[in-house]
């Protein structure tokens, strides 16, 4: 979209200034704002890229700026004051990337939808909750028995305490066929009402929850509340410590260089936040179950940068190493269920105690769906899961000249949601290192997704542009259609469209590219992943070493004072 009476550049930076005017209940640096005219934003073209109502590209461009800008006052802090201000700089293609960087990344030239990418992955789909279309339609938007009422229902990475929820067995061989398995399953869904379904989603702890219309969300006592909260929060936890300076300065202009983080997550958004800790020159190790399941692609992308061990903590010798790991980290980031690492004895709380018994404080992020607030807060959630609760769902399927509602293509609310919870990271490292004590990080998919509908979706007329550029298939999605099938559909779209955004190292070089290429030893192909996004005047923020499946490596600090052998950046 080229019209002149809106432009993306200028709406990134209206969404900066909405954020910079949070700072405090957000406890950025006082840096932020008072440097906020060193923060710009550009675009080759100055178009609106994803054919959905909410301005998801200007959202996370501004978040972006906002990153760049603490990331800057980190520099000041560690190098000491720059002469001038550090400029950031934040390109709205990379940002669109960054918003859809999994279906971007490559193994061997293979995306995440070309099937024989599978030959290139380690196994992680412990049960086949990704790998079998049937089992994979569990975590899918359904009609209830009630006319107009949509439930998404969520297997995550198990399916079948879900699929036998509603009458189905677990594995069906026989169902192959991708609108047969439609049929079979929401003809089940339909047999219960939404409030029959969250009931039985609660007694067995599953994702699930009824598609609302935002107007109906923010009525709910849950929406209520956090519609009074922040994006994101950064509190002091409890104790009496001094400054953690960081490292001293070695020539690098890597800022958290020596910085040691432990990574507690698996899908998109907990990954996401230590992808960008890395790119910063962060040591960070994956920690990994070698019995939870994982989606095997999406780690070609989320692990760059990082090694990636595991350890099961349910066991003796599992605690006893992540206890050794623990006591030298300065970051832990947590994506599992509300309260699962409190339950093991991992939780802010304790790392707060045991900070105070090391004399160091700690920053531990927790990344969720529900927020931190209210009722619902103990869900377990997902990406679509947020999408619906909060009326993103609905809001998309009425872009769309529907009367349901649809997820919304890519997983754009989970890599807002890192770069959230990379910010809150980055927040409490400045704060541990300029005034003490240890520091609690929250960011979450439904509060992501409140950002959007606070910062307004596009006018009426430009909805209409840009619904009169979309190709007929756009509109023949449906809201049972899975998210592979909608963002697939929709990539082709832009791919026809914004051939530019698509260019690979070889042929935009690398400079204008939007992904870079790189050699993994661990996966013994070439990768291309997405580049880091946000530019700043005298900071490096790049990758060191490729991509690895997880639970390649050892669980120790030590590897990283290594030279690293075998990966290498090809262009």
């Amino acid at each position: 979209m080229t019209g002149v009476t809106y432009s993306p550049v200028q709406e990134a930076g209206r969404i900066f200034s909405y954020l910079c005017d949070k700072a405090e209940s957000l406890n950025l640096p006082a840096e932020v704002v008072s440097n906020q005219d060193a923060v710009s934003f550009y675009s080759a073209h100055n178009q609106i890229y994803y054919p959905i109502p909410f301005k998801e590209t200007e959202t996370l461009a501004a978040l972006k700026g906002v990153e760049g800008s603490v990331a800057a006052a980190i520099a000041d802090l560690r190098y000491g004051q720059a002469a001038q201000k550090r400029n950031v700089k934040v390109s709205l293609e990379r940002a669109t990337a960054f918003g859809c960087q999994a279906y971007m990344a490559k193994v061997d030239g293979l995306s995440k939808l070309d099937p024989e990418v599978k030959k290139k992955l380690k196994d992680t789909d412990l049960l086949a909750a990704q790998s079998n279309g049937y089992r994979r339609m569990s975590a899918n938007l359904y009609k209830t028995k009630n006319a107009g009422e949509f439930f998404h229902i969520h297997g995550s990475l198990e399916a079948s305490t879900t699929l036998n929820m509603i009458g189905l067995e677990g594995h069906r061989p026989d169902l192959t066929d991708y609108e047969d398995v439609i049929k079979v399953i929401e003809s089940h869904v339909q047999k219960y009402s939404a409030a029959e379904l969250e009931k039985m989603n609660k007694e067995r702890k599953q994702a699930g929850v009824t598609a609302l219309k935002y107007e109906d969300f923010i009525q709910t006592p849950h929406g209520k509340l956090n519609l009074e909260q922040p994006p994101w929060k950064v509190t002091k936890l409890g104790g009496d410590l001094p400054p953690t300076p960081f490292p001293a300065a070695d020539g690098s202009q890597r800022i958290l260089k020596g910085i040691k983080v432990l990574e507690m997550c698996r899908i998109i958004a907990g990954p996401t936040v230590t992808r960008i800790l890395g790119e910063y020159g962060a040591d960070v190790l994956k920690i990994t179950s070698p019995n939870l399941s994982d989606v095997p692609f999406f780690q070609v992308d989320g692990n760059m940068g990082k090694y990636a061990a595991d350890l099961d903590l349910k066991t003796e010798e599992g605690r006893r190493q992540f206890e050794v790991l623990l006591a030298d980290a300065d970051v832990l980031v947590d994506g599992y269920r509300p309260g699962a690492l409190e339950k093991l004895g991992y939780g802010p709380e304790a790392l707060a105690a045991l900070a105070e018994k090391r004399g160091k404080g700690y920053v531990y992020v927790n990344e969720n769906c529900f927020g931190y607030e209210g009722e619902w807060a103990y869900r377990p959630g997902w990406q679509q899961i947020a999408d619906c609760v909060t009326g993103i769902a609905w809001a998309q399927g009425q872009f769309m000249g529907l009367s349901t509602p649809v997820v919304p293509p890519f997983p754009i609310s989970d890599y807002g949601t890192g770069c959230m919870g990379a910010i809150a990271a980055l927040t409490g490292l400045y704060n541990r290192a300029k005034y003490g004590g240890s520091y609690h990080g929250k960011a979450s998919l439904m509060h992501y997704d409140l950002l959007l509908f606070a910062v307004g979706k596009y006018s009426d007329a430009v909805q209409e542009t840009m619904r009169a550029a979309q190709p007929a298939e756009f509109f023949q999605l449906r809201h049972c259609d899975s998210v592979d099938r909608i963002s697939s559909t929709v990539l082709k779209g832009m791919q026809k469209r914004f051939p530019h955004l698509y260019r690979g190292p070889s042929e935009a070089g690398p400079e204008d590219a939007l992904t870079e290429l790189w050699y993994s030893k661990a996966y013994s192909a070439d990768i291309e992943v997405v580049r880091p996004i946000t530019q700043i005047d005298g900071v490096d923020n790049s990758f060191t070493r490729a991509s690895r499946p997880n639970g390649v490596d050892r669980a120790s600090w030590e590897d990283f004072g290594a030279k690293e052998e075998g990966d290498y950046k090809k262009a």
